[in-house]
């Protein structure tokens, strides 16, 4: 009841799903640091505070609070998907409240594939895709997978011909049968 529909009931019937990804796990680094160095203050506390039942509660609950937080992100990140077909982008994301963001592929203007030095290292990227003109919902995506492979394959969708680049083939072809 609560769960996301699949990306795929939102595909049209005659449209064709060439990339679908999630972001990058790189993208859950801050967030496990952030948590991992919370719950190593609540140790420290509860370690040289003097023993008190308040203390041991208050740090207890703020230790659960920050486990939750963090399994929350987990699953957030675990349901959204990036999605792009020979139609249009999309971005699904959220579990209470399901949001589908897209852009048609024909307003697309320009594209621009950044990668920082942790990204090349890691494997991910930042793909930036512009409209004329307008800001999209979708101009920015972050922490995205095998960039070069879905920057060509949505090169090849937007500006060429199709079946002329490799890029395409291989985002179909599962990575572990290379």
């Amino acid at each position: 009841m609560l769960a996301p529909r699949e990306i795929d009931e939102y595909l049209l019937p005659t449209e064709r799903r060439v990339i679908r990804v999630r972001q990058h796990w790189a993208f859950m680094w801050k967030h496990v640091t952030q948590t991992a160095l919370f719950l190593l203050l609540c140790v420290v506390v509860e370690r040289y505070l003097p023993d008190s039942v308040l203390v041991d509660n208050i740090t207890f609950y703020l230790a659960l609070v920050a486990v939750l937080r963090f399994s929350v992100l987990t699953a957030l990140w675990w349901i959204e998907r990036i999605v792009i077909t020979d139609k249009r982008v999309m971005l699904a994301q959220g579990i209470i409240v399901h949001n589908v963001g897209m852009m048609p592929l024909g307003k697309v203007t320009d594209l621009t594939f950044q990668r920082s030095l942790g990204g090349r290292m890691l494997g991910y990227g930042t793909l930036i895709v512009e409209s004329a003109g307008q800001i999209q919902a979708l101009n920015r995506i972050d922490y995205m997978p095998r960039p070069e492979e879905v920057y060509e394959a949505l090169s090849e969708l937007v500006f060429g011909e199709k079946g002329k680049t490799r890029a395409t083939g291989m985002l179909a072809r599962p990575r572990w049968r290379k």
